[in-house]
């Protein structure tokens, strides 16, 4: 039976299920509700917080109550009834994922996911772990801005420390006189906006990787991927990247640090840089399922949401290696603005090496993420195409 709670009491409390494991999920998007597909499977029961009603993950999830972590009360009740809390996305406040850990089980922990959501504070972490990341330094102001770029050369990238996220935040600066534009349109005249600077890199690949890590410590990486940008969000991630053998080799023992440099507890993402010369950079973390772990639900023998649950509630992770030679995944975005419904089910259907995944959300924009389709192979190029195809072929009526 599924519930919308807009308010809890004690009876909220009373009716968890003495057999049935909890997972509560801070946030009820599409990550979430792939979670609860997964959960589902296992037996797991799903309870989301999420400050709207008709979410996606709500929509399938056991309970779904309608409120923020920031309503401390409300927080500490939703995690007192949940064996386990997990997030969505890293936009919650550190202060109050500290909440919900007073409470009961939090993972991620408040103090890993502290040292992703500011990216500035991420950074460090990874310097300081000895892993190769791009310059970078704290810009206070313009003029500290146009210092760093004197030092590093243009172009290179201003971001906001928080809440940045598919090019949002974000502003290349290809010559001094951009600075202050760019500044402008990150913070919008809010000074609370802390900036960063970072380095251009001068890139040949985008590579990304998956890494569950339990609470025991036990760790099971991902095959590495490379992912290709539209409009600085993720549109096309091909396994395994067409990358030597040691570029493959380093980017997964970067991976595997930088988690175990955090503490981190869950799955994780990690975006990598490739330069001309096979030097790899790690670029940044993502304390939660990742857009470029999508392929991973076909494509690998455990799926980056089930090896989340199983690291989260502390049991044994799964296998990861891919099921085919060749797995392409393409994300379904909105065109124009118009419902979720699919108007083309049938055209999609009709290739059978096709994987449709539609998110459940009421609206399509253009740019929004509305789902995304996956196609195992013999060859690279079988797989890509077909799932190209697919895609182009997903419309919203």
């Amino acid at each position: 039976m599924r519930e919308t709670i807009y308010s809890i009491s004690d009876d909220f409390m009373s009716s968890k299920s003495p057999h049935a494991p909890i997972l509560g999920i801070l946030g009820g998007g599409q990550l979430a509700r792939m979670t609860a597909d997964a959960a589902h499977r296992l037996g797991v029961e799903i309870h989301i917080l999420e400050k709207y009603p008709g979410s996606p993950a709500g929509a399938i999830a056991h309970r779904e109550v309608i409120g923020s972590p920031s309503d401390h009360d409300l927080l500490r009740t939703f995690a007192a009834a949940c064996d386990v809390v997990t997030l969505e996305s890293e936009f919650i406040n550190e202060s109050d994922l500290a909440v919900a850990e007073e409470t009961g089980l939090l993972y991620p922990s408040a103090a890993s996911v502290g040292k992703i959501q500011d990216k500035l504070t991420q950074k460090r972490t990874l310097q300081e772990g000895g892993i190769p990341v791009g310059p970078f330094a704290d810009v206070e102001d313009v003029a500290a801005a146009g210092e760093f770029g004197e030092e590093h050369g243009y172009p290179f990238v201003l971001k906001s420390r928080r809440g940045g996220y598919d090019g949002y935040g974000n502003a290349t600066i290809r010559e001094a006189g951009e600075i202050a534009e760019g500044w402008e349109k990150i913070t919008q005249g809010e000074l609370r906006n802390e900036l960063y600077a970072e380095a251009f890199v001068d890139f040949t690949r985008e590579l990304a990787l998956m890494v569950a890590r339990g609470r025991d410590g036990e760790v099971v990486t991902y095959p590495v991927v490379e992912t290709i940008q539209r409009d600085h969000i993720c549109h096309v991630v091909n396994a395994p990247a067409a990358v030597s053998a040691s570029v493959a080799e380093r980017a997964t023992a970067m991976a595997r640090s930088a988690i175990e440099a955090i503490d981190g507890v869950g799955i994780f993402g990690v975006e990598l840089f490739v330069t001309a010369d096979e030097s790899v950079l790690v670029n940044e973390l993502a304390p939660r399922p990742h857009n470029s772990g999508h392929y991973t639900i076909e494509g690998c023998r455990t799926s980056q949401f089930e090896n989340h649950i199983r690291a989260v509630m502390g049991w044994p992770l799964g296998r990861a290696d891919l099921r085919a030679p060749a797995v392409t995944m393409v994300n379904i975005l909105g065109e124009v603005d118009a419902t979720g419904v699919v108007g083309t089910y049938g055209e999609i259907l009709s290739d059978p090496d096709l994987h449709l995944h539609i998110y459940g959300k009421s609206e399509s924009r253009p740019g929004r993420k509305m789902g995304h389709v996956t196609c195992l192979a013999d060859t690279p190029e079988a797989a890509r195409t077909t799932a190209e195809k697919g895609a182009k072929n997903v419309t919203f009526i």
